[in-house]
């Protein structure tokens, strides 16, 4: 072997970095498996690259272990691998479990630094150090080489390296792909700080995707900083949200219209609980209560969760996944279907039945028995909300041959005209309401 020789195993962005801190004081080696690189020192051949003492590896952190181990065979007593991963703890472990049993040395590094903080030069530049599987002497002569070069050695323990890096280079590469998928933009008035945002998130995304993901998937202590994180903003967001929107009155957001069932459930709750000062925002679907709670146009939501005939409210499970908020309590109230018509129709005039998902689900049968001709339709979005196909009903902005079903007194509230009264299967029907907050 020849002695202060060097290869470089890979030859990305950093690897083109590591050559210009090494190419003046080693003789230095670069492996790729596809030989490019005009005037300069590059090979193809695994049994060549592996002439030199110090091999170190500037590979994809994704990649390492199998580089490593596809590598192995080559391996002799006097060589000192050296890892430059922006992670430790992975290619510890990976160098413990494949060089058990032999004389090969192992360092692990950290350059704090790449293409763009390096290209003034490598003056006070961090570098991380663990001794980890090398002898007194290897260490001395690296940590000594890389003050030589003027870089500020750190030495840390590779759990150490990764408890910090978490809360340091992970958070700062999670904010500035953030900011990135945020889309922020350089403005006109820009202040100090939004520049230096602006230069995090061009920094951080310089970089390859592959880089960012590993840095979070292959730090074990990452997945804790980024629900921490998390966590924060939304204690961060629930702050500027004042605890009640109006001062005279709590503000509750419900997921039907005047004289839906949601709005019988959340009478029967308030009046349980004393409750004398409140409004009702009529808001036809679980999203839309859900993201008014999460905006502070509400400081309460209501919707139906469950049914005793027709189960899972599908349209609240959907909406549930998309937001958070704390459950206040679990509540069900009786509920009875009834058919109504406009005033102006007659049932020969009928051809479809627009009410919600749910209705449907606990008439089944006797729908089935009593009007199997009748098509079944749920509206979109809003309309999804029996209460306000009633009121469309009632204004004719739906035509006449369409039927609604629901709570009864839809049809005092909008003029309509009632078919056929506790069309629901059972006569013990309950639905299942959650009252939430933030």
């Amino acid at each position: 072997m020849n002695k202060k020789s060097v290869t470089i195993i890979g030859f990305g962005r950093f690897g083109k970095t590591l050559f210009e801190l090494l190419k003046d004081d080693f003789t230095v080696t670069i492996y790729q498996r596809n030989k490019k690189g005009k005037n300069l020192p590059v090979t193809n051949d695994l049994q060549e690259a592996y002439k030199s003492e110090f091999i170190f590896y500037a590979v994809p952190i994704q990649t390492f272990a199998s580089v490593i181990t596809e590598h192995k065979k080559f391996f002799q007593p006097d060589h000192v691998l050296i890892d430059v991963l922006s992670v430790k703890l992975h290619p510890a472990g990976v160098f413990r479990k494949e060089l058990k049993g032999t004389k090969t040395q192992a360092l692990l590094t950290h350059p704090l630094f790449g293409p763009d903080s390096s290209k003034n030069g490598f003056e006070n530049l961090p570098i991380v150090i663990d001794k980890f599987l090398v002898n007194k002497e290897t260490y001395t002569f690296w940590k000594n080489y890389f003050i030589k070069k003027h870089l500020r050695v750190i030495e840390l323990s590779a759990e150490e390296h990764d408890k910090l890096a978490a809360n340091s280079q992970g958070v700062t590469h999670f904010i500035g792909r953030l900011l990135e998928e945020f889309g922020m933009q350089e403005t006109l008035i820009d202040t100090t700080g939004a520049t230096k945002l602006l230069e995090v998130k061009e920094q951080t995304c310089n970089d390859t995707w592959e880089l960012f993901t590993n840095l979070q998937h292959y730090n074990p202590y990452t997945k804790i900083m980024r629900i921490n994180l998390g966590e924060a903003y939304d204690k961060l967001y629930n702050k500027l949200i004042p605890k009640q929107k109006n001062e005279d009155n709590i503000t509750i957001g419900i997921q039907g219209g005047k004289g839906s069932f949601n709005e019988e459930a959340i009478q029967y709750y308030v009046k349980r609980n004393g409750i004398a000062n409140y409004k009702i925002n009529y808001l036809h679907t679980a999203k839309n209560v859900l993201q008014s709670l999460h905006q502070g146009d509400s400081d309460y939501g209501l919707f139906a969760i469950h049914n005793s005939i027709g189960g899972i409210v599908m349209e609240s499970i959907m909406a549930m996944s998309q937001y958070k908020f704390s459950i206040v309590e679990e509540f069900a109230i009786k509920i009875s279907h009834a058919l109504m018509i406009r005033k102006d129709a007659t049932l020969k005039d009928i051809t479809t039945i627009m009410s919600h998902p749910q209705v449907f689900a606990q008439c089944k049968n006797t729908l089935q028995q009593k009007y199997p001709n009748l098509a079944q339709t749920s509206g979109e979005e809003e309309l999804i909300d029996h209460a306000l196909v009633a009121q469309k009903l009632g204004e004719k902005e739906l035509p006449k041959n369409i039927a609604t079903m629901g709570s009864k007194i839809l049809a005092e509230l909008y003029d309509l005209k009632i078919v056929e009264e506790n069309m629901q299967d059972l006569q013990e029907n309950y639905t299942s309401f959650l009252f939430v907050s933030r």
